[in-house]
């Protein structure tokens, strides 16, 4: 796995103690549509999917050779639950949840998408970290939320975030639902502006998650917030998305305490 098969956060002010990053499709050794989208082999990190269990295993051994613990995967249900990521692991019970956070060094918060929107938090003061997967579901339900007063309650003074690649509002199509949905999550609050009318099919919407999630975050006191600049269903040779494929792959993103 090279530099270029990354994305390292560019994210202002994060402490000099904590570790991020987010992986692509590419630097693995997965075939078929779990591939780099060139041919070559697909860095798919997701059991779940349909491919190979070996070449899976193979891909998170070359994942696990840049951090400092195992990932913590959970088992994701888009839904609002935050985990304790010092408690997933082998040995462990499976863990639900669609975030996790971390007080200790070495533990690593990860997050698996295709199309959802993965977050990663900071404690501005090196001490608690934490992601989230925030697919629309999750993020009307309220992970967001849920993560950042874990994190409070685990010690965080100021937090930061960094939205990671996610499905972008010119691809994100979407029904009167889910604007329903987002206008219950945020009453009396004007959310037009993250959707608007499809051009060509007067039944659908536009969303722009990535700005539904600086609005809640901020309603959360949260302001440093940074990233939500790669969308992965255009970006076909760099990220998988289970909107534009069907049968795809899974990139994480990840934090850690040093």
């Amino acid at each position: 796995m090279e530099a270029a098969d990354l994305v390292i956060p560019d994210w202002p002010g994060l402490p000099e103690n904590i570790g991020a990053l987010a992986t692509t499709r590419a630097g693995g050794v997965s075939v078929g549509p779990y591939d780099d989208g060139r041919g070559g082999g697909g860095l798919n990190l997701g059991l779940h999917v349909g491919d190979d269990p070996a070449r899976v295993a193979e891909n998170r051994a070359r994942l696990q050779v840049l951090l400092p613990g195992r990932p913590a995967w959970i088992a994701q249900v888009h839904g609002n639950g935050v985990v304790d990521a010092a408690t997933v692991g082998p040995g462990q019970p499976v863990r639900e949840g669609d975030a996790s956070i971390a007080t200790g060094r070495g533990v690593v918060c990860a997050i698996l998408t295709a199309d959802c929107l993965p977050v990663l938090f900071a404690d501005l003061d090196g001490r608690v970290v934490g992601a989230a997967h925030a697919g629309w579901r999750g993020l009307a339900g309220g992970v967001l939320q849920a993560s950042v007063r874990a994190m409070r309650r685990a010690g965080a003074g100021e937090i930061s975030a960094w939205l990671g690649p996610a499905i972008g509002p010119m691809a994100f199509e979407v029904g009167q639902d889910v604007f329903d949905s987002f206008a219950l999550a945020l009453p009396g609050v004007d959310i037009g502006f993250a959707f608007r009318r499809h051009p060509e099919q007067a039944s659908k919407y536009l969303a722009d998650m990535f700005a539904l999630a600086r609005l809640m975050l901020e309603r959360e006191g949260v302001t440093g917030i940074a990233g939500g600049i790669h969308c992965t269903a255009t970006e076909r040779d760099r990220f998988y998305s289970y909107r534009r494929d069907g049968v795809t792959g899974r990139q994480a993103s990840l934090i850690w305490l040093k």
